[in-house]
């Protein structure tokens, strides 16, 4: 079986530390992060996890900034969603989850443009 790592794109990154700072005082933070947390559980478990998204659909943005050809969507409380696409490791032996980001549902709508 071969190892899993999970990394966070920046924008992902800068969404789970402002998660985990407001953590404390608020509960709605506090939920989506633990869900988080306990989603790239699963993931690492079964990296196949998330909802795929069609080729066709996966915005130009992150076909261009990060090169991917696979999309996976997760869905958190509150209507977030955590995007991730999967690619080999470079030593052949491990998989690399990279967890572009983890939006609320109005930026999601956005990137994807889809209309209200």
């Amino acid at each position: 079986m071969k190892h899993v790592r999970v990394i966070l794109s920046p924008e992902a990154a800068d969404t789970y530390n402002s998660l985990m700072n407001k953590a404390q005082q608020s509960k709605q933070e506090e939920i989506i992060f633990n869900a988080f947390l306990q989603k790239v559980k699963l993931i690492k478990e079964n990296i196949h996890y998330g909802q795929p998204i069609a080729k066709k659909l996966i915005p130009a943005e992150y076909k261009t900034r990060y090169g991917i050809v696979n999309l996976f969507r997760v869905e958190l409380p509150n209507f977030w969603r955590m995007l991730y696409t999967l690619t080999a490791g470079s030593s052949g032996i491990e998989i690399i989850v990279l967890v572009l980001d983890i939006i609320d549902h109005r930026k999601y709508d956005k990137k994807f443009g889809y209309k209200k």
